[in-house]
């Protein structure tokens, strides 16, 4: 589309076929040509969803807004497979290549991320708080936001713990089972999936949203956005406590932030409909007002908390990409004043006679 933010596309193709296959946060398209005869070589597109983008198929003569990148059939009547992505957080680049920072898949390298993880916990990284750490698309590729709330609350785990502290306790139990010799496979296998551990609900967390994803997201469908929000049990959800990390990204938890957790912040609570409500006591006085607080309230009405979406578009910019410093800023220039109306002659004089006598200025005009 005109206002698409990725790069042109050089493949041209009569009939071609597109293919899939993803790896943590992105997910690579290849483009061959159905002709075997044909000179155009395959195209690979790989991608980032940021908040919003998303595959949409559709009829091409009722594009979605922000379709930004559109494929399209030769039936009748066409349709296109659309990237939608209404916030412009998501992008594409030309090429094979995954980001070459990121660790293996959370979710189809399950194995191969538990070693990553377990193997490098002296870097520098696992100095930090649990929850940023789990950010961290070198270790735990694959892992956003909702999915580091939901991971931490159901192992009751606090979010601003030391990540070293906690999966080094994971490598010295690993170490245990492979010397008890008294468990057979199927055992250790049965003590994994009622006893999980943190690596492994990174794993099968996600795999949960995989296997529903058709009835967990769709924001376009109320019914189907509401089963994904039933879904949650942690993440924006009511009753649960809120802080920002060090990196400004917004974590939800239950109880006890942890040692790390920044200084000079008081942890936010969701407000909802299950979140209880303290009734008024009507014997109780009413709190006299001074002006200093009508004023905070009256600057409080005038600057409304953000929304949760505001916040998590921001923390989303936080991510993306950063470019140079643009050499030169636009200056704003203010809008010239309306001009006050003038006051008549005998108006201003008897306005200054009445002050002179201590009766209070004149009526406004």
């Amino acid at each position: 589309s005109a206002v698409g933010r990725g790069p042109e596309v050089p493949f041209r193709s009569e009939a071609y076929r597109i293919s899939a296959v993803a790896r943590g946060k992105e997910l690579r398209l290849t483009l061959s040509a159905l002709d075997p005869a044909a000179a155009t070589p395959p195209q690979d597109l790989v991608f980032r969803f940021g908040m919003s983008g998303s595959f949409r198929l559709c009829p091409a003569a009722e594009l979605p807004r922000h379709a930004h990148l559109r494929f399209l059939t030769r039936e009748s009547p066409q349709r296109a497979l659309c990237f939608v992505d209404p916030r412009r957080f998501g992008s594409w680049r030309l090429g094979d290549a995954w980001q070459p920072e990121r660790g293996p898949c959370v979710v189809s390298e399950y194995q191969a991320f538990r070693e990553n993880v377990l193997k490098n916990l002296d870097d520098r990284a696992f100095d930090k708080p649990i929850c940023e750490v789990l950010l961290n698309q070198k270790y735990f590729n694959g892992i956003g936001n909702y999915l580091r709330a939901e991971i931490l609350y159901r192992l009751k785990i606090p979010p601003f713990e030391k990540a070293r502290t906690v999966l080094e306790a994971l490598k010295d139990q690993e170490q245990e089972r492979r010397k008890d010799l008294s468990l057979t496979l199927s055992k250790k296998v049965k003590l994994r999936q009622e006893n999980p551990d943190l690596l492994e609900l990174c794993h099968t967390v996600p795999m949960e949203v995989i296997m529903a994803e058709k009835q967990l997201f769709d924001p376009e469908h109320s019914d189907d956005y509401a089963a994904f929000k039933n879904w949650l049990q942690c993440y924006l959800v009511p009753g649960m406590s809120s802080l920002r990390d060090r990196s400004g990204r917004t974590i939800w938890f239950q109880g006890e932030p942890g040692p790390m957790a920044p200084k000079g912040q008081k942890p936010r609570k969701a407000l909802g409909k299950k979140s209880p409500q303290l009734k008024a006591d009507p014997k109780a006085p009413n709190p006299k007002v001074t002006p200093r607080a009508s004023k905070q309230r009256r600057g409080a009405a005038a600057n409304p908390p953000k929304s949760e979406e505001e916040e998590e578009e921001k923390e989303e910019e936080a991510d993306r990409p950063k470019k140079g410093r643009a050499r030169g800023r636009r200056k704003v220039t203010a809008a010239p004043a309306l001009p006050e109306p003038e006051v008549p002659l005998s108006v201003r004089r008897s306005r200054r006679t009445a002050a002179r006598r201590g009766k209070g200025a004149a009526p406004a005009v």
